[in-house]
């Protein structure tokens, strides 16, 4: 069987809110995104798709490992974990059965990515880049354009970060679709039809994708995946672990395996993509991910892939917060550890931006209104909620009657069994599959790297054998990759932004993902062993010539 093609086009901080999902999402109509709705009509939409966790990294780390963030340890925003040895990034697994892997250029996986896992990881990384028009490949790229940062620019950044929207498509703030749990004020207002401008020109990016596979004559080989992060970069959204923060639109197109039109109302995790686009290759699904596939080789959909989904949210910079949450069809629970903590602790980015300082001067408004005896009025006590000084240590929400989550029905004694059998799933999920957020997060980094040392992995052993140079690594958990491009003289420095996201910095050297005994035309060889939250090995040289006895 000739293996699919796959691209995977992301984009950061959105919920449902593209015109496809009118009808499934509240305010989706307002979008104006011609791309990504033909996408849908050639394809599958997914209209229960939801994030592990509501902010980048973590996030990021279940869909590119499959796992939930909670049990690997990759929960905190952000981190650098040390997942147990069985895990992998997934490109890994298609860069071994013969993929050209790529990313663009995005990472932010809670890991340092190693060179194993992408042949190439560069602002110019591409599938038209592969040395074999022939070979397929896994092209991954990462847009910024809906990134919350985007939403506050200034006036003349933010129109040259939305110059592909033309004015007649531009979203009328007076028109903008405001959630309850908002202010209706002009900031907010402005905010959201920022947003939707942003997806505008998000939707322009995907069509330039979309069309280069049209150039190229591939898109009938070629299953694109498109998806997000976690929800909007607003408050009660990115960063909540609640329906705003976790839903998520995600589309696939797969010409001749998954008929057009097609709609998927069964609950999934975007973490189930790991596992979904192995079964789709044809290629065997690691017994460790906790993700399902939601379709197999031919195309076929699973039938009720999850009975329900799970999420969490944890330590947010500097806030220290644990949150949990299980949704069914029906009903949302959360269960919050620490109710004494306001859901808007202060946070020294995000409070800087404009809704975040709104609802910061409402609140502060309505204190000088206390002050004067007066009752408070600028808020309404849903709003008030995301800035009061606690939160319920349960909540329970009815999304078929209340999709907005407005009404707490946790202290309800109509809906005791539901509370009751939600928490008790819950804590089923926390037992299944651990919870290394309940742990201090002090502990868990002293038994990652004792004294605050990293482990390093373990040199790889060389040896000559019949069929070339054979490499092995005792440490468990690693991955050997080799090159001929000897080291360069000066190695640069990866910058903070580098380090904080995992990107890897490029050495010039083009390495190879070790998969049996290399045959090298070059007069020399090195060889490293990586293991995800280790230090690399040291480089064993091999002078091929002399044959390994050489190897330093």
């Amino acid at each position: 069987m000739k293996r699919p093609n796959i691209v995977w086009i992301s984009t950061h901080d959105i919920n449902p809110d593209l015109g496809c999902y009118s009808g499934v999402w509240p305010g989706a109509e307002y979008a104006v995104t011609p791309h990504l709705d033909r996408l849908a009509d050639d394809g599958a939409r997914f209209d229960a798709a939801f994030a592990s966790a509501p902010v980048c990294a973590p996030a990021r780390s279940a869909i590119m490992t499959g796992c939930f963030p909670t049990a690997i340890g990759t929960m905190h925003m952000r981190t650098k974990a040390v997942p147990p040895p069985e895990v992998r990034l997934l490109p890994e697994y298609f860069r071994a059965a013969g993929y050209y892997t790529t990313n663009n250029v995005f990472t932010d996986f809670q890991v340092e990515i190693p060179p194993t896992v992408f042949d190439d990881c560069s602002p110019d990384a591409h599938w038209r880049n592969r040395p074999d028009a022939d070979q397929p490949f896994f092209a991954a790229f990462h847009g910024m354009a809906t990134h919350e940062s985007q939403l506050y620019l200034g006036e003349e950044a933010f129109a040259a970060a939305t110059a592909h929207v033309p004015a007649g498509a531009r979203h009328d703030p007076a028109a903008a679709p405001v959630p309850p749990y908002y202010p209706d004020t002009a900031v907010f207002r402005d905010a959201i039809a920022r947003y939707a401008d942003l997806i505008a020109e998000m939707d322009h990016w995907v069509g330039g994708i979309l069309a280069e596979l049209e150039e190229d004559g591939l898109a009938e080989d070629t299953i694109v995946v498109f998806w997000s992060d976690h929800g909007r970069g607003m408050p009660r959204a990115k960063r909540w672990a609640c329906e705003a923060g976790l839903r998520e639109p995600l589309i696939v197109r797969w010409p001749g395996r998954i008929a057009p039109g097609t709609v998927v109302t069964d609950l999934v995790h975007t973490m189930d993509l790991a596992p979904t686009m192995l079964a789709a290759a044809g290629l065997p699904m690691p017994s460790h991910m906790h993700g399902v596939p939601l379709f197999d080789a031919e195309g076929t959909l699973a039938q009720a892939p999850n009975q329900y989904t799970y999420a969490g949210r944890d330590r947010m910079d500097e806030a220290e917060d644990t949150s949990r949450t299980v949704r069914d069809p029906r009903f949302r629970y959360i269960r919050n550890y620490h109710p004494d903590r306001s859901a808007m602790q202060h946070t020294q980015y995000p409070d800087h931006l404009a809704t975040w300082s709104e609802l910061r001067r409402l609140h502060s408004e309505e204190a000088k209104e206390l002050a004067q005896g007066l009752r408070p009025d600028l808020l309404t006590p849903l709003q008030r909620s995301l800035v009061a000084a606690s939160r319920p240590a349960e909540e329970l929400y009815d999304l078929a009657a209340d999709p907005h989550e407005t009404r707490n029905l946790a202290g309800d004694p109509g809906h005791a069994a539901d509370l009751a059998r939600l928490r008790q799933t819950l804590q089923t999920w926390q037992g299944r599959y651990g919870d290394l957020g309940l742990r201090p997060e002090a502990e868990i980094l002293e038994g990652w790297r004792p004294g605050g040392r990293a482990h390093t992995t373990a040199p790889p052993a060389v040896v000559r054998s019949p069929e070339g140079l054979a490499a092995d690594c005792p440490t468990l958990g690693s991955s050997i990759a080799w090159t001929t491009d000897p080291p360069a003289e000066e190695q640069r420095e990866p910058s903070p932004l580098e380090r904080t996201a995992g990107i890897p910095v490029a050495d010039g050297r083009r390495w190879h993902l070790y998969t049996g005994p290399v045959r090298a035309d070059a007069s020399a060889a090195w060889f490293r062993a990586f293991r995800l939250g280790f230090e690399p090995s040291p480089e064993v040289a091999v002078n091929i010539a002399q044959g390994v006895d050489d190897a330093q």
